[in-house]
């Protein structure tokens, strides 16, 4: 009996625990800024937020003076935390300090905002392990452990106002380098720095340029094997630039080429023998953590957090949580994608 009555007094305790926390924040405006629609990211803050009795402004901004606009009418509009996927990582400084003003939290997402003390939180990936799960893609499909090669690679990096793209790169490099350094992988464009190799705005159609051009310059007579991509945008762009000069025949294989976001258009095109990789990021972690950060922030109590040294911005070092990514190929995308729910079958079997 007083086993029974210990327990029914912890479920009393849960419950009015539980019903404490659903009032404080019950009916909260959360803002939720977004570049564009193309992932499942905003829609999956906004549902489970909503889940929660949070009222959520989810807006996509696609250009960055938009972005600064919507933010400004959240923080007008009474929202007391914005969650923030910075289209430009430098351009927020004016509109963020004047969320302190307002006393509105702002937590990063996926991409640190630099240059601005007034972010409480970071929400992201590991952006470094990223870039060594692209590269050991790439170390595998070539076979270079094995001490096959060598083999023709080219590098593109991503956009240089984007700060992840610089953990891609250090992470990517560190795989391929001693490669590099051993001539097991040649770059015949001579293009390896990030300056050099960086995509502005990570644009696909720009990526697609830049390869045309290093394959009618530097790869008349010869042929690539391998490309590291650090987006699926660019992934895209790079395959139909070689795929436009001749490429996808016995004699001009289609190059092993990585990838990151896991979108739909880059799933079709693995299933479909084309690009080789993807780096898996689920936007679902990173709605759980951005929730349970929310919480926190309202109810003044302190969140779990795994990295307070890493990702400086240029004013602080921003307390962060990194989550795990998953590599996904032709081997495990059912596995990874379509078991956990986040597409289904039928998502990845529709014509593009």
């Amino acid at each position: 009996m007083k086993k029974f009555l210990s327990l029914m007094l912890l479920f009393a305790l849960s419950l009015s625990v539980f019903a404490s926390c659903t009032s404080k924040t019950s009916g909260v405006k959360v803002g939720v800024s977004m570049p564009n629609n193309s992932s499942q990211a905003g829609s999956n803050i906004k549902k489970i937020f909503e889940e929660r009795d949070y009222v959520v402004d989810l807006q996509y901004a696609q250009d960055i003076s938009t972005q600064a606009s919507q933010l400004e009418n959240m923080i007008g509009a009474g929202c007391k935390v914005l969650i923030i996927e910075a289209i430009n990582s430098q351009s927020l400084k004016v509109v963020l300090q004047k969320a302190k003003d307002n006393n509105v939290k702002v937590i990063a997402y996926d991409i640190l905002i630099r240059d601005s003390s007034n972010i409480s939180y970071y929400v992201t990936f590991d952006n470094y392990k990223v870039g060594v799960l692209q590269a050991q893609s790439l170390e595998t499909a070539l076979g270079l452990k094995n001490g096959k090669g060598p083999f023709n690679i080219e590098l593109f990096g991503g956009s240089l106002d984007d700060n992840n793209a610089y953990f891609f790169y250090d992470g990517a490099m560190g795989i391929l380098q001693p490669y590099l350094d051993s001539g097991k992988l040649v770059v015949k464009s001579g293009q390896t720095a990030i300056d050099k190799i960086a995509t502005s705005g990570s644009n696909g159609a720009a990526a697609q340029s830049r390869m045309e051009n290093i394959l009618t310059t530097f790869y008349a007579n010869d042929r690539v094997d391998a490309i590291l991509s650090p987006y699926d945008d660019i992934s895209i762009g790079v395959l139909n630039a070689v795929k436009d000069l001749g490429y996808g025949t016995s004699d001009k294989p289609i190059p092993f080429v990585s990838g990151q976001d896991a979108e739909i258009a880059s799933v079709k095109s693995i299933i479909a023998g084309e690009q080789y990789s993807t780096v898996f990021k689920d936007t679902r972690i990173l709605s759980e953590k951005c929730l349970e950060i929310v919480n926190a922030i309202l109810l003044g109590r302190t969140s779990s957090i795994n990295d307070t040294k890493t990702h400086e911005n240029g004013a602080i070092a921003v307390p962060s949580y990194l989550c795990t990514p998953i590599i996904v190929d032709k081997t495990n995308y059912k596995e990874v994608l379509i078991d956990s729910g986040y597409y289904t079958e039928a998502e990845l079997q529709k014509s593009a």
